[in-house]
């Protein structure tokens, strides 16, 4: 298995802020996905450096749960048994992470392209000012999107460094 290319499509530079922020979140979804095109089972699941976890296979995991998590379990209001956590458990918090030697990475990335598709549904009709939570931790739904570029940009540079230590390559 090689992970297939990816066609990441750049932001509008002028637009309103909802269109922008969605703009924003697919880039950043696609530059993860573009960090895995092209590699193997093998170099998807290559680790940083011990004792680290880190792995690219890893950031798809786990990016696969943070989406669903903030998007539909706090977005769109789904309950944990609506929407079980896929890799971890509170006997295994890490499990995204440390669980990847064995796991499929083509159900992985399957799995991930299923929460984003099912995360733009959630969030699609979801006014930016709606909040939800308990009193003292509520948020807003743009306050998630905020969230979620920043965890992207700072695990797409993540992605980077792992990229590099499988084949040398830089950039975007």
């Amino acid at each position: 298995m090689t992970t297939p290319e990816v066609t990441r499509v750049d932001p509008q530079r002028v637009s309103d802020e909802r269109t922008m922020l969605d703009e924003w979140l697919e880039y950043h979804r696609a530059t993860l996905l573009q960090k895995c095109a092209g590699l193997d089972e093998r170099q998807l699941r290559r680790r940083s450096c011990p004792p680290s976890s880190l792995s690219l296979l890893g950031l798809v995991r786990h990016m696969t749960e943070v989406e669903r998590s903030w998007f539909l379990r706090g977005v769109a209001g789904s309950t944990s048994q609506e929407v079980p956590p896929l890799y971890y458990s509170d006997d295994n918090p890490d499990g995204d992470f440390d669980d990847v030697d064995t796991a499929d990475p083509e159900a992985m990335l399957a799995a991930y392209r299923q929460a984003c598709a099912e995360v733009r549904a959630a969030a699609a009709g979801a006014d930016l000012d709606t909040t939800f939570g308990d009193e003292g931790s509520a948020c807003s739904v743009r306050w998630v999107y905020l969230h979620m570029i920043e965890e992207y940009a700072r695990h797409n540079g993540h992605a980077d460094l792992l990229l590099e230590r499988i084949d040398g390559a830089t950039g975007s």
